[in-house]
């Protein structure tokens, strides 16, 4: 594609997030080069040369917009005339309320699309390293598995020393579902770290039949196995599996991160506890607490029966459950700006998982909104982000700073997340009643208050649309 490096924006890796931020620049007007090293070089999951391969699951979840944020999302982007959406309509297989796609055929709908747009150029090849100085307006989005060289520069240009690396996840558990009659509020020797007040975490506590009934079910419990290409990647800072540390001993967790020394319970002040879980706040909207030092290879089933039989989460609700896997994503609070550019050179924009979401429309999403920025630095514009009471705005949120640091120095807290309905600001009204006057009562009030998020979401997103953006939402 010919014409100044200036008016045309370069896109790296032809996943969902790249084909998305590609498409939607296009469509915007503006020439897009499209860079994909497949199939000049492979991965260890690919299998063609397609463009948006789905290489593990072929669902993209639920696709109800009114109760689920993943649907939710769903119905944004295609408000936002998303290709990955309309493709994924288009090859739509049997999956109850869930979205699921012919793969192939779901790959070859992206292909074409992006084949036959004249504003669209496609490169095959591997960019190794940074992109040429020239290139002035770059949207990185190379996904978990970006090749070395490129990697390796990305390292060290944000002078972070790890881009791929087991990614150790603990589970986070929505607030409102944590029995407050039994967990209680109290940092460890009532202390005060940054940004806290004595009282920042949620304490569960363990008699000593609970701690040894739930280590044993640690070890019992089925394991998922490591991928061909993640068996010689080192963990990150250290972090063990938890149930890795319990078979070390029964008396592992209680000295590590279930030690109950400078506790008290107020709800039992006169009872040691054997063992204490804790929680600690995980976004700023205070919605969401993630389990500490429970990182966990545990199957995503095994991981609710036994985390549910911890005192105080018997009904927890949990906006992801934990993991341990090779990843490769930017510690992007601090290393990206609200325009997901790299603050060490803006003219470099990231998107997908790379920066810090998990799932294929996640990932699409982030590259969605890419490509929009990008398109309009462009036109010498500056896009308004979406609202933050929309999917796509509190995804952005967490992305670039609706996180919460630790507080604990020395490891990195910022985690890769799904989108859910933890990450939205609350609602400034909760629904009480039925529309018939009736009040609401048990899972009534958790129906009716998703309604209501995915209401307003909606609501936003289309003013939103009609204020900053200037093309139709359905082209």
């Amino acid at each position: 594609m010919t014409g100044p490096q200036s008016n045309l924006v370069h896109v790296i890796g032809a996943g969902l997030a790249g084909s998305e931020a590609a498409w939607q620049i296009a469509k915007s007007g503006v020439p897009v080069v499209l860079h994909e090293m497949r199939p000049t070089r492979m991965t260890e999951a690919h299998r063609t040369d397609g463009l948006a391969e789905l290489v593990c699951s072929n669902s993209f979840r639920s696709d109800d917009a009114a109760n689920n944020a993943v649907g939710l999302l769903h119905a944004e982007m295609r408000r936002l005339g998303s290709l990955i959406m309309r493709a994924a309509d288009a090859n739509q297989v049997p999956a109850g309320g869930a979205l699921a796609v012919d793969r192939d055929g779901f790959s070859a709908a992206v292909t074409k699309a992006l084949n036959d747009h004249p504003l669209i150029e496609i490169a095959r090849g591997e960019i190794a390293g940074l992109p040429p100085a020239a290139w002035s307006n770059v949207i990185v989005a190379t996904g978990p598995l970006t090749s070395a060289p490129l990697a390796d520069a990305i390292r060290e240009l944000t002078d972070e020393n790890a881009l791929a690396f087991f990614d150790a996840i603990a589970p986070i558990v929505h607030r409102e579902s944590i029995d407050m009659s039994v967990a209680w509020f109290q940092s460890r020797y009532d202390k005060v770290g940054p940004g806290g007040n004595g009282a920042d975490y949620i304490n569960c506590p363990m008699t000593k039949e609970q701690y040894e009934g739930f280590v044993a079910a640690l070890i019992a419990g089925e394991k998922t196995e490591f991928k061909e290409w993640e068996i010689n990647t080192p963990y990150f800072d250290g972090c063990l599996p938890i149930e890795v540390m319990a078979e070390r001993g029964p008396e592992t967790l209680r000295h590590g991160p279930m030690k109950p020394v400078g506790l008290t319970n107020p709800h039992d002040p006169t009872t040691k506890p054997y063992a204490i879980v804790q929680l600690r706040q995980d976004n700023k909207l205070g919605t969401l607490y993630n389990i500490v030092g429970f990182q966990t290879k545990l199957k995503y089933g095994e991981q609710q029966r036994i985390f549910r039989t911890i005192p105080g989460l018997e009904n927890a609700e949990f906006a992801r459950l934990g993991g341990l896997h090779r990843n490769t994503f930017l510690n992007s609070p601090k290393l990206l700006d609200g325009q997901l550019r790299l603050r060490a050179q803006t003219r470099l924009r990231f998107a997908g998982q790379m920066t810090g979401c998990e799932g294929y429309v996640e990932s699409a999403s982030v590259g969605l909104i890419a490509g929009l920025y990008a398109a309009a630095e462009v036109r010498g514009e500056t896009l308004v982000s979406p609202p933050a009471t929309t999917a796509l705005g509190s995804l952005l949120g967490h992305i670039t700073g609706g996180h919460i640091e630790t507080i604990e120095p020395g490891t990195r807290s910022f985690q890769p997340m799904n989108i859910n309905f933890g990450l939205f600001p609350p609602l400034t009204s909760v629904p009480t009643k039925k529309p018939d006057g009736t009040r609401l009562r048990g899972n009534e009030k958790t129906v009716a208050k998703k309604q209501a998020l995915s209401a307003r979401a909606l609501a936003d997103l289309d003013r939103w649309i009609a204020d900053h953006l200037r093309i139709a939402a359905a082209a």
